[in-house]
């Protein structure tokens, strides 16, 4: 059974998650409307792969994965490589806005993945067995 203090940090990490994911696609759309400066295929494609993989941690802390905690690893990787690449327009308002709301992501994730097991523990339907055999 959680506790209530694991409930609201389980929460804390989905809504941080979830205005992540916004504030990725809110400031994609910002820098397609901007223009040439702003057109920077990596630092686009990282935004948008951020804002999908900060959506899968959210599905997957809702079903309880047992893959919930690498999958939260992973996010906190890639939030704080969005954050850097759009603190490097660092003169622009809604760039370090979304530089920051990375970053805060990236913090409660890498809570999360540390935490994980103590979590969830959904039994896995995959045994060493079944891993040796293949």
């Amino acid at each position: 059974m959680m506790t209530e203090s694991i409930i609201t940090s389980v929460e804390a990490t989905k809504e941080s998650c979830i205005e992540c994911h916004t504030t990725c696609i809110d400031t994609l759309k910002y820098c397609k409307n901007r223009g040439s400066q702003y057109i920077d295929m990596t630092m686009m494609s990282m935004m948008r792969d951020c804002a999908e993989m900060c959506m899968m941690c959210v599905n997957m802390i809702n079903d309880g994965s047992e893959f919930m905690g690498n999958a939260c690893n992973l996010c906190a990787e890639m939030c704080d490589r969005t954050a850097i690449t759009c603190e490097q327009m660092s003169e622009d308002p809604t760039m370090r806005f979304c530089a920051a709301i990375c970053r805060q992501c990236a913090e409660h994730c890498k809570a999360m993945a540390l935490n994980s097991a103590s979590y969830f523990r959904r039994a896995s339907l995959v045994t060493e067995d079944v891993l040796l055999f293949r």
